[in-house]
């Protein structure tokens, strides 16, 4: 007796085909990937963390471990700073960042002309020491200044909603430090552009002043006064 080995006929239109293919890649392990597997490195595309990354002998194990490729934003440019991409990316609106890096680079420029003006006029080589010049460091030490440590979120018990003390996390800190002096920026002054303001608000908060580091301040010790509910937390 012949037995019959033929596979049953499947007849797939043209708009089922993407469904099936779709189902089968999650079926699979690699449904979790996003685009490289896991064991795919990170890239280090600066050269002070390459620098590092070889003086660590870490470099030696990783010798053949396939490598992520580099984002579009990241570059080993001297002139590319994360800090300020992020600050540009945060100060855009409607996708529109050609005006946003205008706009960055116009604080800058009154940055650098005000910090210039205060150089020339101090009388004795100490305090030209004291006075910074580079914006990228003034943007760096305003962002850490501003830095919130701890924040209030609304737990519920019981019927009543307590503002709870919990610690932030470090990438949230940043993210919340830059929005506060973005929003400083942009509120509305006559005859007083974004820029200026921007840069006054960024000066102000490098020297750990400034209505950001009030607002910092203000919301630890709103913290401070909660404390008692931060039990809430773990229950």
């Amino acid at each position: 007796m012949k037995v019959s080995l033929a596979l049953p006929s499947f007849h797939i239109h043209r708009g089922q085909a993407l469904p099936l293919i779709c189902n089968r890649f999650n079926e699979g392990p690699w449904r979790q990937y996003s685009q490289y597997p896991p064991t795919y490195a990170e890239p280090l595309y600066r050269k002070e963390n390459l620098e590092e990354f070889s003086k660590s002998g870490e470099a030696e194990s990783l010798a053949f471990t396939p490598i992520k490729a580099a984002l579009n934003n990241q570059t080993s440019s001297i002139f590319h700073d994360p800090m300020v991409a992020k600050f540009t990316n945060y100060v855009m609106k409607t996708g529109n960042k050609a005006l946003a890096r205008d706009l960055m680079e116009k604080t800058f420029e009154i940055i650098k002309r005000t910090q210039l003006q205060k150089y020339h006029q101090a009388e004795t080589e100490e305090e030209k020491a004291l006075i910074e010049c580079n914006p990228i460091n003034i943007i760096h030490s305003a962002v850490e200044n501003t830095r919130p440590l701890l924040q209030l979120t609304p737990i519920k018990r019981g019927g009543v909603k307590y503002q709870v003390p919990v610690p932030i996390t470090e990438k949230h800190s940043y993210f919340v430090s830059m929005r506060w002096l973005v929003e400083s920026g942009r509120e509305k002054e006559r005859k007083v552009h974004f820029p200026e303001k921007l840069a006054k608000e960024l000066l102000d908060a490098s020297r750990n002043e400034g209505r950001v580091v009030k607002k910092k301040q203000d919301l630890h010790r709103q913290c401070e006064a909660n404390r008692a509910y931060a039990h809430y937390r773990w229950s």
